[in-house]
């Protein structure tokens, strides 16, 4: 036993000199990756979307969220005109993110979208004080918005007389329709002059969607002026100088705070339905607000969408 007692003396020696050598070559653990880190949710959700290099993305400051434990980080992506935007809600250790709606069950669920809905001295039709509000979003060179449009105003005023009222908003997708916002600004125009002759123009330039160009809108518009009670020459200047733009803005405007990202995009009571949506499927969705506007009485006209001013022809 007394020989093998200095082979074991030096194993144990070089046992704990390659111990103490291993924990000063361990390379460092890597840091915890965390939400929280803007670069690192960035590549996130470039790999989540599979948003190349082409698309510009920018990520907010955290800040408090109506969901306990969590933060709300926005993040915006962008190419050209194109824009989406995310809120994801980030748990305080930076190690959970979550995609989606919170609700609070004390509310309407529909409540954060008809705060930010406008619909003062917009383009309208039907009842005032209807139970159910309608409002579009649409671009004049969609082709889809012209289906969804004629089958808005061939129904509603049939079906519901007195229950539905529509709101008309502009949201010309640019980067695909070049004469989509002149001819909003042309719609503006007319409004401004008289506001019943807006549908008209509405129903005269969808129908006529085929026929028109960037090149020929305005001889095009100044034509289905003629016999209508709009003054030409005043429309012709509020052309050129694309007085009503601010107003088309305003418009584009709210649809990004809205994060609506196609035409037709429609809101029933707040509802959103996004693209284009059959008779059928909206009559059953308008049937069942009205049954629930009876007792709820949160949407509607009572939604805090309008204010309510005595603006002649606006009725």
């Amino acid at each position: 036993m007394q020989l093998f007692a200095p082979i074991l003396a030096v194993a144990c020696l070089l046992s704990s000199a390659f111990a103490a050598d291993s924990k000063k070559t361990a390379p460092p653990a890597a840091p915890a990756k965390s939400a929280l880190d803007k670069a690192m949710i960035e590549a996130y959700v470039r790999h989540l979307f599979v948003w190349g290099a082409q698309i510009k993305v920018e990520i907010d400051d955290p800040k408090a969220s109506q969901l306990p434990g969590f933060l709300d980080v926005g993040v915006h992506a962008s190419a050209g005109n194109a824009r989406q935007d995310e809120v994801f809600y980030v748990s305080k250790d930076g190690q959970k993110m979550v995609r989606g709606a919170v609700f609070d069950v004390a509310q309407n669920p529909f409540k954060a979208d008809l705060e930010k809905l406008k619909t003062e001295f917009q383009p309208s039709f039907g009842t005032p004080g209807a139970p159910v509000v309608l409002v579009v979003f649409s671009d004049f060179q969609c082709p889809y918005c012209k289906d969804e449009a004629k089958m808005l105003r061939s129904n509603l005023p049939g079906a519901y007389p007195k229950q539905v009222r529509v709101y008309f908003k502009d949201l010309p997708l640019d980067q695909i329709h070049p004469w989509a916002r002149p001819a909003a600004i042309a719609g503006r125009c007319v409004f401004k002059q008289n506001p019943g002759a807006f549908w008209d123009y509405h129903d005269w330039i969808f129908e006529h969607q085929a026929e028109v160009t960037a090149d020929n809108l305005k001889s095009k518009v100044l034509e289905f002026a003629k016999g209508k009670e709009i003054d030409v020459l005043q429309l012709s200047r509020c052309l050129d100088t694309k007085a009503t733009e601010a107003e088309v803005d305003k418009s584009v405007a709210e649809s990004r705070a809205l994060k609506v990202t196609g035409t037709p995009t429609l809101f029933v009571n707040g509802r959103r339905l996004p693209n284009q949506v059959g008779w059928p499927d909206l009559r059953a969705i308008i049937d069942f607000e009205i049954e629930y506007q009876k007792t709820a009485k949160n949407a509607g006209e009572d939604c805090g969408c309008e204010v309510k001013l005595p603006t002649p022809g606006l009725n």
